[in-house]
């Protein structure tokens, strides 16, 4: 028996069912490589589900966290505050998209930031409705499920989501919901189901992730911000898997040229070290009272470190405009493949920055998905050595995620080994 075959034995009989897992056991990762249990070398383009944005083990960030390690690993922020927290707030605040006076307040996972964020729009607003958008992803918590717009497996099974939680279609050219459908709709929404006056906030990613990679128009992010405006509501740009230089700016809203009122980060922001944040208006942040929000490991000091090492080498080494060239190669050469003879099988490129997918169809005329090929051709790319993720509300989109840190050799080798494996698993099917 293999030591993977084992790994996963033990797995199956001492690890919860319900946390899925690929069968690939990791022994040691470097930059956009990663070997498993049998010393199979694999690129890696989930990146840890766009945390490694800045690659597996950054020497700058690995060499942070040793340091801080040397002074202090906890004390919890609420007993002995630190500087590291402060000086990554600051930065935070200058970082994130507006110009208005703005805190941050850190904590571990992207479902915490989200769940802080609604927390603190209820408190400035005194309202409890809160609006996302269908395929959106907010979390595995009671009410990150509850704002997710996506059933299975994230909802399934667990009973009754909180109330006061509305979903709106989120605008998809591709599955014929314009831009102009989805307003209408929130419109409609405002005049027959939620009181606009109840509502504390909409919350919105600018580039769905476990949705689809599905970009929200940056016209369609603007009106948001209008209706927001208009009715006294909290716009949050859930930038968990979008932030961090992944789309090209900093965070995807940038594209846009409207800020939202709160950010909430986590994923890349510690490059690898469980960190994440809400960032926004002074006077919405500063909202609850004190011990409203926190929690003990909030703002770990060896993951603090950590990202003030990812923000000093996104800057220092243009991570921005590397996450721009790696995305415009990637789309040129998704796009040769989708054109040609046999590949009818693609019915869209689409990608912001480094933050890119295509969607499998049965056809072109219906685009109605094909879950079977995506598996396959996720299964065929492992076997040839490269780690891909599917999503997808209909599980036929494959999203690509490389580190922006990934040399161009690498980056070529993987999108050989892409279009191979739609190769095969094409071939396969019509045997």
């Amino acid at each position: 028996m293999s030591e993977s075959a084992r790994l996963a034995s033990r797995k199956s009989a001492a690890v919860a069912r319900g946390v899925a897992t690929r069968g690939i056991y990791a022994t040691r990762a470097e930059n956009a490589e990663l070997w498993d249990a049998e010393g199979r070398r694999f690129l890696d383009f989930a990146a840890g589900i766009a945390v490694n944005n800045t690659g597996h083990r950054h020497p700058r960030v690995m060499a942070a966290a040793a340091e801080q390690a040397q002074a202090f690993t906890h004390t919890c922020f609420h007993v002995a505050p630190y500087e590291g927290y402060i000086a990554l707030a600051e930065r935070l605040n200058a970082a994130t998209p507006g110009d208005f006076d703005k805190k941050t307040m850190l904590v571990t996972t992207g479902a915490e930031a989200v769940e802080n964020a609604i927390k603190m729009a209820r408190a400035f607003t005194g309202r409890s409705g809160v609006i996302a958008f269908s395929g959106a992803f907010h979390g595995r918590t009671l009410l990150g499920m509850a704002l997710t717009g996506k059933v299975a497996p994230y909802k399934k099974g667990f009973g009754a989501m909180p109330p006061e939680i509305v979903h709106a279609p989120f605008p998809n050219a591709f599955h014929g919901v314009t831009e102009a459908d989805a307003l209408g709709h929130l419109e409609r929404l405002f005049a027959s189901s939620v009181d606009p006056e109840r509502v504390a906030a909409i919350i919105i990613e600018p580039v769905q992730g476990e949705g689809g990679f599905n970009i929200a128009p940056f016209s369609f992010l603007r009106a948001l911000r209008e209706i927001c405006d208009q009715h006294g509501i909290v716009l949050i740009a859930d930038e968990v898997q979008a932030g961090m230089a992944r789309t090209g700016r900093m965070f995807g809203f940038d594209h846009s040229g409207v800020a939202p009122d709160l950010v909430t980060m986590a994923k890349g922001l510690a490059g690898g070290f469980p960190l994440s944040a809400v960032t926004g208006r002074a006077e919405i942040v500063d909202a609850p009272n004190p011990g409203g929000v926190g929690g003990t490991y909030a703002g770990n000091p060896l993951a603090v470190a950590a990202a003030h090492a990812v923000l000093d080498v996104i800057e220092d080494e243009q991570l921005c405009l590397r996450a721009a060239e790696i995305g415009e190669v990637i789309r040129a050469r998704l796009t040769q493949i989708a054109a040609r003879q046999g590949m009818e099988c693609i019915g869209e490129v689409r990608g912001l920055g480094a933050m890119n997918a295509l969607e499998l169809v049965t056809d072109r005329t219906t685009n109605g998905p094909d879950a079977a090929l995506t598996a396959a051709v996720v299964a065929e790319a492992e076997a040839r050595g490269l780690i891909l993720l599917s999503c997808g509300t209909r599980y036929n989109v494959i999203r690509l995620l490389p580190p922006l840190t990934i040399p161009m050799d690498q980056l070529n080798e993987a999108l050989d080994i892409i279009e191979a494996s739609i190769e095969a698993a094409v071939m396969a099917r019509a045997a």
